[in-house]
């Protein structure tokens, strides 16, 4: 099976790259503009389609859990992210949050 390696390719590096070189490097936030003007529910679709699965142990649907959101009042949203790592001895949220805080 291929495998895209996004997180890690930029372990080893001195430093944590900044937003500048992120966007530099990664043409990072151009997927934002997109997405506002695809609209919130073919993003969702575009989401649920990919079967993109959370990090955490029991990968559990992205798309579905971004639709929990959707179904809030409507108030001011927030998506919050859960670095907490329960599992003894990883350490994976603590890297990509350290090597790669911009991709997340």
């Amino acid at each position: 099976m291929n495998q895209e390696i996004v997180f890690s390719s930029y372990y080893g590096q001195t430093g944590t790259p900044g937003l500048d070189f992120y966007k530099k490097n990664d043409a990072g936030y151009q997927a934002a503009p997109k997405a506002i003007e695809m609209g919130w529910d073919k993003v969702l679709q575009e989401v649920k389609d990919s079967s993109l699965r959370g990090r955490g142990g029991a990968g559990f649907p992205t798309g579905m859990k971004w639709g929990f959101i959707n179904r809030a009042s409507d108030k001011t949203k927030y998506l919050v992210i859960n670095a907490d790592e329960s599992e003894p001895g990883t350490f994976k949220d603590r890297a990509i949050l350290t090597h790669q805080p911009h991709m997340v």
